[in-house]
């Protein structure tokens, strides 16, 4: 099915978006779930941990006001696992409003270093980052072509795949986040004439838990050095682009990386 591609596609009033990796309580994605619900969106909170995404779900619902019809629905997918990907779409079918968007933040750290990486920490990392990405774009965009009003996809990279490797993920790492970006450029050039944009975000220093477990002022400090801004960044800063990257305000923004990095690399 193809739109209308000479105007700006409206979505429905009642859509939901699917968020990966919102199981962490101190990580991007649940900050990003109450962002998207605050704008509107019914929201599925997707994880390898089921179990959390479904207490988080249920809280969120006692939050949500009645009248707004919004609602939330926790899914616990594995990402890298062709199966659960498909299971927890169905569920998602059954259950909830026509898909329009589809963030991707679902992702894993790789501290080893380059002469350290064995193939089964390297298929690790490319499973769950990159392929993870693959299997979830290729069913997120399905319901979008279906759906036939247009679609977002946001993808997590890592300002990691421009330096090679960060203070705590390396190689590995830094080469699976990069595979995203080209990952996103082609689901952007392929997807364009369903009305469907995609993106790629390259966080940079974020105080969440991924990296190594909470960060202390002294690591802060470091991380800080090189950036203009003199700080890291927080899971809201990152959140509010990608309430901007899904919404209809985006409809002519694709393909595009966006680092969000305090400066540090400019372009």
């Amino acid at each position: 099915m193809t739109i209308e591609i000479n105007r700006i596609q409206p979505f429905p009033a009642q859509r939901t978006v699917v968020v990966t990796g919102a199981g962490a309580e101190r990580g991007i994605g649940r900050r990003v779930v109450r962002k998207l619900v605050a704008e509107g969106w019914s929201v599925v909170a997707a994880d390898i941990d089921g179990p959390a995404v479904e207490a988080f779900a249920a809280e969120l619902n006692l939050e949500i006001p009645a009248e707004s019809g919004l609602k939330a629905l926790g899914v616990g997918i594995d990402v890298a696992d062709p199966s659960s990907v498909e299971a927890g779409f169905a569920r998602i079918d059954a259950e909830m409003p026509q898909v329009v968007a589809l963030v991707n933040l679902a992702g894993i750290p790789s501290p080893q270093p380059l002469m350290e990486i064995t193939p089964e920490s390297w298929d690790r990392v490319m499973d769950v980052n990159a392929k993870g990405t693959l299997l979830m774009t290729q069913a997120g965009a399905r319901r979008m072509i279906d759906g036939g009003v247009g679609g977002r996809i946001v993808n997590t990279a890592s300002i990691t795949a421009l330096d090679g490797g960060g203070t705590f993920s390396k190689t590995g790492y830094a080469a699976a986040k990069a595979a995203i970006q080209g990952l996103t450029r082609g689901s952007a050039r392929e997807l364009g004439q369903y009305g469907i944009t995609a993106n790629v975000i390259l966080p940079g220093p974020i105080d969440t838990d991924i990296m190594g477990g909470t960060l202390t002022d002294d690591r802060k400090a470091g991380m800080s050095a090189n950036i203009p801004l003199q700080r890291v960044g927080q899971p809201e800063e990152v959140a509010g682009l990608i309430a901007f990257l899904i919404s209809e305000d985006s409809s002519f923004v694709s393909g595009t990386s966006i680092n969000v990095d305090g400066g540090k690399h400019m372009h």
